[in-house]
């Protein structure tokens, strides 16, 4: 065996058990299914970001972010801080704005280890001319949290968890 080809296998070897020592720290995690009911507000869709928050107030993860166009995000001012700040590719979880009256569905995956922790789940939602919700529905990330129905108090009328 070559000792060029004994390298790239050892570092073919070293690579996978870094990739796998990273998912390992993750650890596993959860789909859930969520959705959000709207208020019958008039106006244009709301841009609404769904966060998680560490245990000290802090945002720590982007989970899903209602709305395409990034020209937008600075609406979301307190997620626009945190997202100018330690920029991340969200394209796959984003998706469309949603207006007054009807709910969507999507899929948001959480690390296992954050339930039960002292984390929260925050929705910000914003309209075009219209007010900014930092904390439209706040929800702590429990497992009571999870399997209840959160009210909103802006634009949200409420936010309902269920695992997939």
């Amino acid at each position: 065996m070559s000792s060029a080809f004994k390298i790239v296998l050892l570092a073919i070897l070293i690579f996978l058990g870094k990739a796998e020592q990273a998912h390992a720290q993750k650890g596993p995690s959860t789909k859930y299914k969520c959705m959000i009911q709207m208020t019958n507000y008039a106006g244009e869709g709301a841009y609404i970001v769904i966060s998680l928050i560490d245990p000290k107030g802090a945002y720590e993860k982007t989970l899903y972010v209602m709305g395409p166009d990034k020209k937008w995000y600075k609406s979301l001012k307190e997620w626009d801080k945190f997202r100018t700040k330690k920029p991340a590719n969200i394209s796959a979880i984003t998706g469309a704005s949603i207006t007054g009256g009807d709910r969507s569905v999507n899929t948001i995956e959480i690390e296992n280890s954050k339930v039960n922790s002292g984390y929260k789940i925050r929705f910000e939602s914003a309209v075009e001319d219209k007010e900014y919700h930092t904390k439209d529905v706040e929800i702590p990330l429990t497992t009571e949290g999870l399997s209840s129905k959160s009210d909103g108090s802006g634009f949200i009328r409420y936010v309902r968890f269920s695992a997939n």
